[in-house]
This record gives structure tokens, C-alpha cells and sequence, in this order.
């Protein structure tokens, strides 16, 4: 696991450290240059927050982090415990909820030079980020991405574990955006990482909102607790203004609760800050033609070459942040047109066959009806989807799903997505629900075979449309993942089938 770090130089100690969180404990002043909280990325000189995991305290790779140099712990009592002295140790409770404000003070509060926007919701935060780098990059400003789909630093690319990575890694690859002379950055900020404080010590000068649909409830338990953790996003702790889709119930609450300034956008709604005063399906796929008001009554119009209503919801968002962020309107404008989705994001397949194909990342109901809904206006003839439900997570939403699938398309192909540690049979049976398989309802454990099923059923004019896994290069099954594109296997059994 390799951890982007600042060239720069960093130190400080642990009597500085104490007092910095207020610690009466006396740390000495062992001198650290680094901070991680993963052994895999630790490095010499480091400070290691070592925290209670899934199976076993990060403490109990107390020799491990010694031969890998290094000088120092932050802990809580169970890890000093096992730690039993052999490193300098400051003890603190739940330090996992200090990682990130240790962090951000190690490196001097990287965000806060980045003019650094932090976009959440259930949908719609890739493209909407992916998009907003795209209008900064038109300016030829030197921009920062961190995503689900990877992290970037101007044309640099580096893969990504988490949607938002762990607070030490989020805080160093600030650091290092910081020290390339980044302009502007924009993340996507996860539900997982708000609660967990991955994000503790990161200021926004904005935050946005796409939206909020089912999804994550084995973590959140409830639709409340889930827009609750999404709610602290917008509040002074982490940003400075916040940019709200208030087309739904819960962007409409947060809009009325948010304890920041705001600016609404909307797609239909008049009053928002920002709407659409008018857009156009363009035939054969080739996007909309869009004319947006905006605050101070600008007007940007332009051709947007995206696929999918939800598209100008995202659009619309990414383009009211990037005038807010200086960027000039007549740029978006005329530059609107090169505009491009993120990889897996309704992302055509064409290897000369005469139907349509698309990948999609599609994993929540919402998501699934969406781009099933824009499957069909695509085409006068039959939707053939694929669609699985990944495991080890939420089980609520399988049947919704499923119910999404089975109703958007004329075939519905219910397969294996990510099966993890579950048997993919049951994960089958639950979404499929009370439905009975039939010449309309098909079953196929094997996600190789189920796209098989589909290409060998599509017909000229027809449209197939694989989802769940969008970009992701694997398919994790019985806990052990194996290569595996959507794109590439899709093209392959085209090819295989011509």
C-alpha cells in the first residue's frame, strides 16, 4: 500500500502532541516525522495512531511497526496494554476520533490552501466532482480529485481504497496537493467518513448535497441516522457555504436546518439559486441542449453531452460550484461540450455491434431506476439488464432492487455482483423477492455467464445495460477478489457472439 507524502520536511513531538489534544500525561518529547494509522503505509519516523479494528487492534502489530521504524504511538488504553511500553505512547480514548485533527495539525491544516469543495450524497457525487475538476481544468488551474473512482493531482493518477480515504492518508495527500500548488480541490465525502471522522481537521470552503436515497442502512440502521451523519457536513465545523439539491424531501430539510449559508439548486424550481431555465433531449444520445440561470441572473448555455436526467442534476451542481468558484461563465459555456462522464457512469460499449451497450455503476434502487429510465429513452426497442446486490452489505435494499430491475427492463438478468463473504444463492433469493423466474425474470449466479445471456439476446436496436460494478477491476467472492471489468467482459461477449 503506497502513501502519497509532502517532499517537505515535518516534525514534531509528543509533548507538543499532548498538549495539542490537551493531554495532562507526560509524553516526553520524542521527535516524530510522519503519521499513519495503517500498517501497511506506515514509515520511519512515524507517529502510528493505532486504534481497535474489525478483528484485532492495530497495537498488536506493535513489532511489525517497530522493524518499520517507527518511534512513536497514539492509543488508547486496551493498545498500551498490549503495547507494553515498547514505543513511546501517548494514551488518549477513541483515538480513531482524533486522527484527523492530529493529522491536519502535523501538517498545518493543508485544506485550508486548497479552496477545497466536498460533495455528499446517496448519488451522483462522482460525476458531479468528476465534472466540476473538468470546468476548473478548462481554466487550466492546477486541480486535485479524490474519489470513488481514483485520486488525481492535475494529470496524475493514483488508485483509491476508500470513496474517502482514512484521515491520515486525507490530511498527507492534502499536504502534498498543497505543496504542488493546487488551486482548487474537490473530494467525495462518504457517510462512513463523516461518522467515523476521517474528515476531522478539514475545512471546506464549500460543501454540496446531490441528494439522499436508500442505501447504508446495515451501518446507519435508519433513513434518519443516515441524513443525520449528512446533515454535519453542512455546520461551521466543516464548511464555510453549502450547496443544496433541494428537488427532494431531505435536501429540502437540509436547506432549512443547514447551520451555513447556502445556495440551492434545482432542476425545475424557480426560486432556487440556481435552475434550469429550459433543456432539450438532443436525438441519438448526444445529450441536451441546456440554458442555466444562475445567482446575479447569469445565463450559461451550452450543449451537455451526458446521457440520463440525473446528469443535469449533477451538471447543474458542478457548474453553479465552479462559477462560485470563479470559474468564467463564458468558459462554461463554450466549453461545455468536452464535458465527460467518469469511467462506469452509463459508459458505452461499442464494438460494432448493432444495440446499444452500457456499463453502469448503479447499486442503490434510486440508481437503478435512473439509469433504467434512461436506458429506454435510448431506445425504440428491448432493455436487457444485468444487476447485482453486493454482500456484506446492506440487505434492505435487495428486494428494492431487484423490484427496480425487474420493472425497468424487458429482460432482467439477476446475478452476482460483489458476493464477499455471502453465498451469492441467497443474496440471489433476496432480490429476487416474490418475483418467479421466467422468460422475463432470469437467474445466473455467474456474472461471466449472466452477461452472456444478455448479448446472446439483443437484438439490432436493443439496449444492455450492465450494472452494479460500473469502473470497479474485480469481483471479490468468498472473500478472495479476482480480476474482473464490466467493460472488458461485456466487450469480450459481444465480440465472442459476432
Amino acid at each position: 500500500m503506497i502513501e502519497l507524502r509532502p517532499l517537505a520536511n515535518y516534525s514534531r513531538s509528543l509533548g507538543e502532541l499532548s498538549r495539542f489534544l490537551g493531554v495532562a500525561e507526560q509524553a516526553g518529547e520524542t521527535v516524530f516525522t510522519g503519521v499513519s494509522s495503517d500498517s501497511r503505509s506506515a514509515q520511519p519516523g512515524d507517529l502510528f495512531i493505532a486504534v481497535p479494528g474489525a478483528k484485532q487492534h492495530g497495537a498488536s502489530y506493535i513489532d511489525q511497526l517497530i522493524s518499520l521504524g517507527v518511534v512513536a504511538l497514539l492509543t488508547d488504553r486496551a493498545g498500551a496494554e498490549i503495547t507494553a511500553g515498547k514505543l513511546p505512547t501517548l494514551v488518549i480514548e477513541n483515538p480513531s476520533l482524533f486522527a484527523g485533527d492530529v493529522s491536519a495539525w502535523f501538517y498545518g491544516s493543508p485544506f485550508s490552501s486548497l479552496g477545497a469543495v466536498g460533495i455528499t450524497g446517496t448519488n451522483g457525487k462522482t460525476t458531479t466532482a468528476t465534472l466540476l475538476n473538468q470546468l476548473w481544468q478548462f481554466e487550466r488551474r492546477s486541480t486535485g480529485f479524490i474519489g470513488t473512482v481514483g485520486i488525481s493531482i492535475d494529470r496524475d493518477q493514483f488508485p483509491s481504497d476508500f470513496t474517502t480515504p482514512q484521515a491520515t492518508t486525507l490530511q498527507s495527500l492534502a499536504a502534498v496537493m498543497r505543496e504542488r500548488h493546487v488551486k482548487n480541490m474537490v473530494m467525495e465525502v462518504s457517510s462512513h467518513a463523516i461518522d467515523q471522522k476521517r474528515i476531522g481537521g478539514t475545512r471546506f470552503a464549500i460543501t454540496a448535497f446531490t441528494n439522499l436515497t436508500q442505501d447504508h442502512l446495515d451501518y446507519h440502521q435508519s433513513m434518519e441516522n443516515y441524513f443525520a451523519t449528512k446533515a454535519k457536513l453542512f455546520t461551521s465545523e466543516y464548511s464555510e457555504l453549502g450547496i443544496i439539491n433541494v428537488d427532494g424531501p431531505y435536501g429540502q430539510t437540509l436547506a432549512e436546518q443547514a447551520g451555513i449559508a447556502i445556495q440551492k439548486v434545482s432542476r425545475h424550481n424557480h426560486g432556487a439559486d440556481w435552475y434550469y431555465d429550459r433543456y432539450e433531449a438532443l436525438p441519438h444520445g448526444k445529450g441536451y441542449q441546456v440554458a442555466i440561470r444562475g445567482s446575479g441572473g447569469i445565463l450559461i448555455e451550452g450543449r451537455l453531452p451526458l446521457i440520463g436526467e440525473h446528469n443535469l442534476d449533477n451538471a447543474l451542481m458542478a457548474i453553479a460550484i465552479a462559477v462560485i468558484t470563479e470559474v468564467d461563465p463564458m468558459v462554461i459555456s463554450s466549453q461545455m461540450h468536452l464535458l465527460t462522464a467518469p469511467a462506469g457512469r452509463l459508459e458505452p460499449v461499442d464494438v460494432g455491434q448493432k444495440f446499444i451497450a452500457l456499463v453502469d455503476y448503479a447499486h442503490t434502487p434510486d440508481a437503478v431506476e435512473r439509469a433504467l429510465i434512461t436506458a429506454r429513452s435510448l431506445t425504440a426497442g428491448r432493455v436487457i439488464a444485468i444487476l447485482g446486490c453486493g454482500g456484506d452489505r446492506d440487505t434492505s435494499k435487495r428486494a428494492l432492487m431487484g423490484e427496480a430491475l425487474i420493472n425497468g427492463a424487458d429482460l432482467a438478468i439477476c446475478t452476482s455482483d460483489n458476493p464477499r463473504s455471502e453465498n451469492p444463492a441467497i443474496i440471489l433469493e433476496q432480490m429476487i423477492g416474490i418475483h418467479t423466474l421466467s422468460d422475463h425474470v432470469v437467474a445466473e449466479i455467474d456474472r461471466r455467464g449472466a452477461i452472456a445471456i444478455a448479448v446472446a439476446e439483443a437484438n439490432a436496436g436493443d439496449c444492455v445495460i450492465l450494472l452494479g460494478k460500473g469502473h470497479e477491476l474485480g469481483q471479490e467472492i468468498a472473500s478472495v477478489k479476482y480480476p474482473f471489468d464490466d467493460r472488458i467482459e461485456l466487450a469480450r461477449a459481444i465480440e465472442e457472439l459476432a
